[in-house]
């Protein structure tokens, strides 16, 4: 049920940002063949109904499955360079409780493998995979042709979270 009540906001949500155009089609093109860009999230979905939970028990607060995210969330995508920095809301099955600065998903990997293919409708699906971390990521980024993309991000650590965004280059 989480799944599907996930899928309709995300579905939601692309169709809200169908219209408006975030890079010409020449760009965008250009910088998947490249793989070198930038990934801008947006919107966060957490997949776990204990955020949803503690976020409505806080007084004068209405939560949603969609959290709007400031400015900064995001990844770089280079040739040799994989750099990520967002947040995460969900559960971890494993923490360090220690180290209270490393919260969210935040690392930069030089060894990762990028998968292209096509959608029946016609995006663009990449999966990145790090193999220089300790927690074993998957990052599946569905890229539509106005430049919006939708980002799924997996682990053998955290549950799923997802996130939408646009791309952009530099």
């Amino acid at each position: 049920m989480r799944t599907f009540i996930v899928l309709v906001a995300a579905f939601f949500s692309v169709v809200s940002c169908s219209s408006q155009i975030y890079l010409d089609p020449s760009t965008l093109e250009s910088a998947i063949t490249n793989k070198e860009f930038n990934y801008n999230a947006t919107r966060a979905f957490p997949m776990n109904g204990d955020v949803n939970n503690v976020l409505n028990s806080l007084p004068n607060t209405s939560f949603s499955r969609i959290l709007n995210l400031d400015p900064g969330y995001g990844f770089n995508l280079k040739k040799d360079l994989f750099s990520v920095y967002l947040p995460y809301f969900g559960r971890a099955f494993t923490a360090n409780p220690g180290d209270a600065n490393n919260g969210g998903i935040k690392f930069e990997s030089k060894e990762f493998t990028v998968k292209q293919s096509a959608t029946k409708k016609g995006n663009t699906l990449l999966v990145i995979a790090p193999k220089d971390q300790r927690e074993n990521f998957v990052f599946n980024l569905e890229i539509f042709k106005n430049g919006s993309a939708f980002l799924s991000v997996q682990s053998n650590n955290r549950q799923p979270i997802s996130f939408d965004g646009n791309i952009s280059v530099d």
